[in-house]
């Protein structure tokens, strides 16, 4: 149900809000996991490879997505913080039909372009037809990509993050049942994999889309609500863009590094493509997260109440890092029993490579978390400017250091340059948020 996140103690409020958010992006991530894990298991490492492969290049569509969630989620929770009902009801209406279109758009662009980023990336031959298929199959569930994550960031604008936990459960679970179903029992190898998220996704989408229509049409108005507003678009565009941006610039960083990760051969791609699904899944929590106190800060802006934001902060913080110390333990002490679930072999080139990757990322989870809670108060607060300033200076030195490591020190040099990129851009939101308008005022 819809929640007020302006009232009661901030830290209560913020963690119950929260931590649905985070059971949720658990099981989104179960998702690639389970592509991963049931790929690398039961069709071979060459199947692990192209499907990690493939997944840099979905995280271009994913940014757009993500961008449309973010948009909308930001504008609606300031309304809703105001009370502006009418408004509120016309941009989730504005923003599906604007996603519609930018939807067909990246359809038509994803399956004329996606075999030249394949190539782009030096895709070994020996995956090259797998990871083209994965691709082909994905970009045709895109719509369900787009619309279920803006579900997503209206429900959590509305203070709601229990629903979408319920929908992705059922859907992340059902994945790994009809992923096995397809490649061990109908022997469709990648095909298998491509087709099971676009049948569970789909239905979630569906789910999804259906209880929001029916949450707006709860909302009562006084007076007839437009169905579009270009006014709202501007307003939902000036968060969603730089969103996009900030995205997609990883999405491009990232594509990079795989091109240099790919000159090392399948063993290190498979290695790589098996340790960044687990990283992705908490660097991915910790953006939920901070979406989540971006929420929360919009919802605080648009009702006047400043000083609940520099609490907000302080509880982000602590939820991020208590969530981060099980964590690093695990990936750096146990990572090996967790990376196994991916292969078939204990030893060899792709397990030692995902060792090093995770030993040498994971206990610089509590920088890259205080980065993420402190871009979502930025960003709930529409200091999109700040925001990016920091994100693309992350990216920069992360690509640019990748490049230069890895003449240097080998495939290890690549893993390093995460920390410093994340060390460095922490240090810059930081100083922004500490500039921010909540900032308290000077004792005379």
């Amino acid at each position: 149900m819809n929640k007020d996140l302006t009232v009661g103690e901030p830290r209560q409020v913020l963690w119950s809000f929260c931590l649905p958010l985070f059971g949720s992006v658990i099981f989104q991530q179960l998702y690639n996991i389970a592509d991963s894990l049931v790929a690398g298991k039961f069709a071979g490492e060459n199947a692990l490879a192209a499907v990690g492969n493939s997944y840099e290049v979905t995280l271009i569509f994913i940014a757009f997505a993500f961008g449309c969630n973010i948009g909308c989620s930001v504008v609606v929770s300031k309304l809703f913080g105001a009370k502006n009902f009418k408004d509120m009801k016309t941009a989730v209406y504005t923003t599906l039909i604007s996603c519609t279109v930018l939807c067909v758009v990246l359809m038509l662009g994803g399956f004329l372009f996606s075999g030249k980023l394949l190539a782009m990336i030096h895709t070994p031959s020996e995956i090259m037809q797998d990871s083209a298929l994965y691709l082909d199959i994905y970009i045709l569930g895109l719509p369900f990509l787009f619309f279920y994550n803006v579900a997503n960031g209206i429900f959590s604008a509305l203070g709601d993050s229990k629903t979408p936990f319920i929908f992705l459960a059922f859907s992340s679970v059902s994945n790994i049942f009809v992923d096995i179903l397809f490649v061990k029992v109908f022997r469709q190898g990648v095909a298998g994999v491509a087709w099971a998220t676009f049948i569970c996704q789909g239905v979630s989408c569906i789910l999804a889309i259906v209880v929001v229509l029916r949450r707006m049409h709860a909302i009562k108005v006084n007076e007839r609500v437009p169905r579009f507003s270009g006014r709202i678009l501007k307003d939902i565009a000036v968060i969603a863009i730089p969103s996009i941006l900030q995205q997609s610039f990883i999405s491009v960083g990232n594509i990079i590094i795989q091109g240099v990760i790919n000159g090392f051969g399948a063993g290190v791609i498979a290695g790589y493509s098996a340790a960044v699904k687990l990283n992705n899944m908490i660097i991915t929590s910790f953006t939920t997260i901070g979406n989540g106190i971006s929420n929360y800060t919009a919802q605080n802006i648009g009702a006047g109440k400043m000083s609940r934001v520099r609490k907000g902060h302080k509880a982000g913080l602590w939820l991020v890092w208590f969530v981060c110390i099980p964590v690093v333990m695990v990936y750096f002490v146990a990572g090996k029993y967790l990376l196994y679930l991916f292969m078939e072999n204990m030893e060899g080139e792709a397990m030692k490579t995902g060792i090093e990757f995770l030993r040498i990322l994971s206990p610089f989870y509590f920088i890259v978390s205080t980065k993420l809670v402190t871009d979502g108060i930025l960003r709930g607060a529409g200091m999109m400017k700040q925001f990016m300033t920091a994100t693309f200076t992350d990216l920069i030195l992360r690509v640019i250091l990748a490049i230069l490591f890895a003449g240097m020190f080998g495939s290890i040099g690549i893993w390093c340059a995460w920390p410093v990129g994340w060390s460095i851009g922490t240090g810059i939101s930081l100083v922004f948020y500490h500039h921010g308008p909540w900032r308290e005022k000077p004792k005379q």
